[in-house]
């Protein structure tokens, strides 16, 4: 089971590695554009300083679970975790797109649950 909880850790934290790629480095791109089902290149330029300031939130998000599977310390793994499911909750209700819920809450709460069975 440690096995499987670090595996998914480690893919939450590449997730939001990805997003701080997506948001601070390729925003204007076209795929990234569609992605994020933005209207236009133009808005996409309009926001890119905000889509970096959340990339490097992303990235914040990365670095804590990376350090917390590093230094093998399920506390710092569950409050990173918990991190990520409010930030899943709160941008799929505040976009009304449910698929960012099952695509950033969802394996963190499956991780959190394994953590939480484990203790």
């Amino acid at each position: 089971m440690e096995y499987l909880i670090t595996g998914l850790i480690l893919f939450v934290a590449l997730e939001h590695f990805y997003f701080l790629v997506l948001e601070m480095f390729l925003w204007t791109k076209p795929k990234t554009i569609k992605i994020f089902g933005l209207k236009s290149k133009e808005l996409a330029e309009e926001t890119k300083v905000l889509a970096a300031n959340q990339g490097l939130y992303n990235g914040f998000l990365s670095a804590g679970l990376i350090i917390s599977v590093i230094q093998k310390d399920l506390d710092v793994s569950t409050l990173f975790l918990s991190f990520v499911i409010i930030a899943g909750i709160y941008g799929a209700y505040s976009t009304k797109k449910i698929r960012l819920f099952y695509v950033q809450a969802v394996p963190a709460i499956i991780a959190l649950v394994l953590i939480l069975l484990k203790l």
